[in-house]
């Protein structure tokens, strides 16, 4: 008899997506931030820049855009190889947990060797390294969740649980991504003892140690094999990629899926831009704007996860595709307004974002759990680690045209005193394209079909009962 899986249990799992979301967030936050952009006396944003090429390769497109879109693509590949390879293997301590335990720590290294290793005096030198560096990363990052998201479905053994660890991990997840927020608040820290560059490392340095710690809590505490009875695949790795895609629900899932993380991604990918260019807000104080978005996302999460099962998971994310619309279109309008020491535009995104936010951090993954289910049900073979990488592969395929996107649009133009500039046009730009993505990803969820995969589920569930009494 396996353990029954507790909230303890679920708990614990969730420490693990605090810190792969902080590493994540590093990156996700700084990495264009401190490497591209206007370098002004007192701001982090393009602190770096010197170190890499800056100008286009091919019309707008920047070197920099292409190494970050080619690490999302090459991310998104190795997914279903290391999916295959977890739900194919069958170590002691279980088809996932080995694979996190393994890769934490070389995961939080490379993450600071993104922002330290690219110093030397050849910006070709750089340009190689950083791109080496970016690859590891997003190959880590891979073999860390991929089979850690396999465990959402896995550990999510009834639609009670794959809610409430969807909610858990999305709590954790926030938190990760907020405290990657706080790095130029850290760096001030050490401000009066070494340089702004090198506080800003050393933050990053502190930064990732956390992440890795909190990695290793559900690597070194959970029993995988206490509470998962899971038997090896069989299926090779595209062949089961492929499978997975020919899906219908799951398809129309990731329709929308795909959409979401491309806007996603250009909006988290340009918050600290779009805070300090349009609406004028200190670099040092866009942490407290961010902490303000994690409360109002938090105090809704228990809202979230009550509504789920009574409004349906489907109407409620089609809500937060719109809600993230709004606030990516109050973006785009936004300027530096302030009343007294606040930032007008500033605090109404901050609280307009956590609606969408406590939705689309919550419930997405436990559609994706829910189609796994089905599939396992249907044909008796558990490929929940492909499920979870085919979903991934398709985010991150999305977050590299985001990439490229974002770069491209942002890149330095010649301004009329003949200086090279990003303008706040460019950035509002950004901004108006994330809004007609969100509405076009809410358009094609309503494709997606969940009460007949729910009551699929149960159907099944039922059927299998009856013949194991018989």
């Amino acid at each position: 008899m396996k353990k029954k899986i507790t909230n303890k249990v679920l708990w614990l799992f969730a420490v693990g997506q605090f810190g792969w979301s902080l590493l994540s967030g590093i990156i996700s936050t700084w990495l264009v931030h401190l490497y591209t952009g206007n370098t002004d006396a007192g701001s982090t944003n393009g602190i770096f820049s010197g170190f890499i090429t800056q100008h286009p390769i091919l019309a707008s497109i920047t070197l920099f855009g292409v190494i970050t879109a080619v690490g999302r693509i090459f991310d998104a590949i190795t997914d279903p190889l290391i999916a295959s390879w977890s739900d194919r293997s069958n170590f002691k301590g279980g088809r996932r947990i080995p694979f996190m335990r393994v890769i934490a720590i070389p995961f939080a290294l490379v993450t600071v060797g993104v922002f330290v290793l690219p110093i030397t005096s050849s910006i070709v030198l750089n340009d190689a390294i950083i791109f080496a560096f970016l690859m590891l990363f997003y190959l880590f990052m891979t073999i860390y969740c991929t089979p850690y998201n396999a465990l959402i479905a896995e550990l999510g053994d009834t639609q009670r649980h794959r809610i409430d660890v969807s909610t858990y991990i999305s709590f954790t997840y926030i938190a990760g991504f907020s405290i990657a927020t706080f790095m130029p608040n850290l760096a001030g820290m050490f401000d009066e003892v070494m340089s702004q560059a090198a506080a800003i490392r050393l933050s990053i340095g502190i930064l990732s140690a956390i992440a890795a710690i909190a990695m290793l809590v559900p690597a070194l505490f959970i029993k995988e094999r206490d509470y998962i009875e899971s038997k090896p695949t069989k299926t090779k790795a595209f062949k089961s990629l492929l499978a997975t895609f020919k899906d219908k629900q799951f398809r129309r899932f990731v329709y929308s899926d795909v959409i979401y993380f491309f806007a996603v991604t250009l909006f988290q990918t340009g918050l600290a831009d779009f805070e300090t260019n349009l609406m004028g807000i200190p670099a040092d104080r866009t942490f407290t704007l961010t902490v303000l978005m994690t409360v109002i996302s938090l105090s809704l999460y228990p809202v979230v996860n009550r509504l789920a099962p009574k409004l349906g998971k489907k109407n409620i994310i089609i809500v937060g595709f719109f809600s993230y619309a709004a606030v990516f279109l109050i973006t785009a309008l936004s300027n530096t307004a302030t009343i007294g020491d606040f930032h007008v535009f500033g605090i109404v995104v901050a609280v307009l974002a956590g609606i969408p936010m406590a939705i689309l951090g919550i419930l997405p993954q436990a559609c994706v759990a829910d189609v796994s289910e089905l599939n396992t049900l249907k044909t008796g073979e558990d490929r929940s680690g492909m499920f979870f990488a085919a979903r991934t592969f398709a985010m991150k395929m999305g977050q590299a045209l985001s990439m490229l996107i974002y770069t491209s649009v942002t890149a330095k133009r010649l301004s009329e005193s003949g200086t090279e500039v990003v303008t706040s046009g460019q950035y509002r730009t950004v901004a108006f394209i994330a809004t007609g993505a969100c509405v076009i990803g809410a358009v094609l969820f309503f494709l997606y079909k969940e009460k007949n995969i729910l009551k699929t589920i149960t159907d099944l569930k039922e059927k299998k009962e009856v013949q194991a009494e018989q």
